[in-house]
């Protein structure tokens, strides 16, 4: 048999094959494009203070995910515990608690996933973790009022970062480590500052006006810090350049009280706890401008005081 002939031969079977109804089904060009893979959200967790089923004038601490689910009670005892902050890795909750029976407060880490672990760091309140989780700041009172303190998260080494006089409170750690937002009232007014974490050095006032200025939170990439006011007579929250305390932004704009803003892993979102509803339960809305807000708590009891990290 020629070449050609033999061409002729396979090109024929070929055709017949296309045929076949047992010939391989052909693709359409398009189907052919590769398209990127969908993008998944990693599990987070928020974790809150509720007083949903604690004993009566006492809260407990639970944890849920981003969309309001998979709640877990993380404490259950006789006395208060709140002031959950999430660890950035999310594996641990360092809380303020009085269980001992002392008034208050003792700073606590037990595990987030299921409040197992627990134990005493020192005594004091607000705890705040550093972006690598190997300390700790918080507020102590004294004799002269309150001042913000570091302690390592093996309970050793306390360094005491403020000493001014009034109430240095609600310390926030910025992600690169390096500063502490907080709230003092020693210039007369209720205002938000950032320091040093080594020292408490270099102060720097962000805020100004005459209201109400608390609940300071960094942005994941630490160029923003939202914040509540009372500006507009009812809290709000804002946001400003972590720097200068410029570019001061309205994000919610509700006529109810919104306070205690804490940001999305991402930096997308804004948890904080609100009375839009009648009575305090945790929402989520956009850091960008306030949209798309999301309630996450309905249980008529209080609700608030999110901390929102991922879940690993």
């Amino acid at each position: 048999m020629s070449n050609k002939t033999l061409l002729l031969t396979v090109g024929a079977l070929a055709l017949a094959a296309c045929d076949s109804p047992t010939a391989p089904n052909t693709v359409p060009l398009e189907a052919m494009v590769l398209r990127p893979p969908p993008i998944f959200r990693l599990a987070e967790r928020i974790a809150f203070r509720s007083a949903r089923a604690g004993a009566p004038g006492y809260d407990e601490i639970y944890v849920m995910n981003q969309e309001g689910g998979a709640l877990v009670r993380l404490t259950n005892s006789p006395g208060y515990d709140g002031e959950p902050a999430l660890s950035h890795d999310g594996s641990k909750v360092a809380f303020a608690s009085f269980r001992e029976g002392t008034y208050c407060c003792g700073v606590y880490v037990m595990n987030a996933a299921d409040g197992s672990g627990v134990g005493r760091l020192t005594t004091g309140r607000s705890p705040a973790w550093s972006h690598d989780g190997s300390k700790i700041a918080f507020t102590r009172s004294g004799a002269s009022g309150s001042d913000i303190f570091v302690i390592n998260a093996d309970r050793t080494g306390v360094v005491q970062l403020t000493s001014a006089p009034g109430n240095d409170d609600q310390p926030a750690w910025s992600p690169d480590g390096s500063k502490i937002a907080f709230r003092s009232w020693r210039d007369g007014s209720s205002d938000i500052y950032v320091m040093s974490a080594l020292d408490g050095s270099g102060v720097v006032r962000l805020t100004t006006d005459p209201s109400y200025d608390e609940h300071p939170a960094w942005s994941p990439d630490g160029s923003k810090i939202a914040f509540a006011s009372n500006r507009t007579q009812n809290s709000q929250i804002y946001i400003m350049n972590a720097t200068d305390g410029s570019g001061v932004v309205r994000v919610a704009t509700n006529t109810y009280w919104d306070y205690q803003p804490t940001w999305s892993p991402d930096g997308k979102q804004i948890a904080f706890t609100s009375r839009r509803d009648g009575n305090d339960e945790i929402y989520v809305m956009s850091a960008l401008d306030g949209s798309g807000v999301l309630r996450l708590t309905t249980d008529p009891a209080f609700d608030g005081e999110a901390s929102w990290a991922p879940r690993f």
